[in-house]
């Protein structure tokens, strides 16, 4: 399958470049991550700084980083906010602007294969970032293994984007093993969940990626992966 595309060709198609994907997309409310995820962000910032401790949100494939911005602005008592760290990371980096004292907030403009592999998150979103990644299980691999001990992975997955060699669907196969490893998958929701930190390595080789693999459940184009069965 020579047509595939590697990591450093696949960053710069069209389509992973997309215009459309959590542009516009906020916080809370009807085109939100609360609505995409199910799941209310700030309630549960809110929830961990009550503990007193250090609270850390990572958010891969941001886009503009209007969620980011819109979840600080929330969090602008600055007693609340020195225990607050958000992060917003993005390939395109076409990220809005923001108030220089809300400098608990960091947009970064780096793909994810390439973020440093340091820290601890309470909280790790990707909100229909997988549809455009190359290696999804590698990437998945990354993501668990920065959480906290008690820290939750959520993140919108399409299985149909995962391919075995000939183009043979691999989305059960794999879809099982995920669970195996702990991870939870919500298919009516598209929703994949993991509780805590993990340390895990797949037995399937990455062959490449397909950004020619045209929509998904989303109406999007999105990115084919491809892995060897072994």
């Amino acid at each position: 399958m020579s047509n595939l595309l590697n990591n450093t060709a696949l960053e710069r198609s069209p389509t992973v470049a997309n215009s459309l994907m959590n542009r516009e997309r906020g916080c809370l409310g009807g085109n939100s991550y609360q609505k995409e995820l199910s799941f209310d962000i700030p309630d549960f910032l809110r929830s961990r700084l009550k503990t007193g401790k250090p609270v850390a949100w990572l958010d891969i494939c941001c886009g503009q980083g209007r969620a980011l911005i819109e979840t600080v602005q929330l969090f602008s008592d600055r007693r609340t906010a020195s225990d607050l760290q958000i992060t917003g990371i993005d390939l395109a980096g076409m990220f809005l602007e923001f108030p220089a004292e809300q400098d608990f907030l960091r947009l970064i403009e780096i793909p994810f294969e390439r973020f440093p592999a340091e820290g601890d998150f309470d909280l790790i979103t990707s909100v229909h970032g997988l549809h455009y990644i190359g290696d999804k299980l590698a990437f998945l691999e990354k993501s668990v293994s920065l959480l906290k001990p008690d820290g939750l992975f959520l993140a919108n997955l399409d299985p149909a984007n995962f391919k075995f060699a000939g183009r043979r669907p691999a989305a059960r196969s794999i879809i099982g093993k995920l669970r195996k490893r702990g991870f939870e998958y919500a298919a009516r929701k598209h929703l994949l969940i993991c509780r805590g930190k993990k340390e895990l390595k797949f037995d399937l080789a990455y062959l490449g990626a397909d950004d020619g693999a045209g929509p998904n459940y989303t109406g999007q184009a999105a990115v084919d992966s491809f892995y060897d069965q072994g």
